[in-house]
């Protein structure tokens, strides 16, 4: 695993249950601010293997992104459970619900 890699891991494995994160701040936590997509990728191939909270990373519009219904139920239902309230179009209030470890 990159340093790149073992960071997004660490990042996402951390995010408390009723909070979330998006990929770009997850990126940039990680030492690379531009690295939205890698880590839609490092989520997508390690999120099983490493038992990560998947469901707890969204979108900077603050919505669920992903495509397959049976995904995106997963994740809205995942995220409703843990307390997190999702409006229309799957969107979720960055400013009650989004974590951020340095504060």
């Amino acid at each position: 695993m990159t340093p790149f890699t073992e960071a997004v891991v660490e990042i996402i494995r951390n995010i408390p249950a009723g909070r979330v994160m998006t990929y770009g701040q997850i990126a940039s936590l990680a030492g690379s601010p531009r690295a939205a997509r890698q880590v839609v990728r490092i989520l997508h191939s390690m999120s099983r293997a490493h038992r990560l909270p998947w469901h707890r990373v969204i979108n900077a519009k603050g919505q669920i992104a992903l495509q397959d219904d049976d995904s995106y139920n997963e994740q809205w239902m995942s995220l409703e459970a843990e307390g997190v309230v999702i409006g229309l179009n799957g969107a979720i209030d960055l400013g009650v619900y989004q974590w951020n470890p340095h504060v």
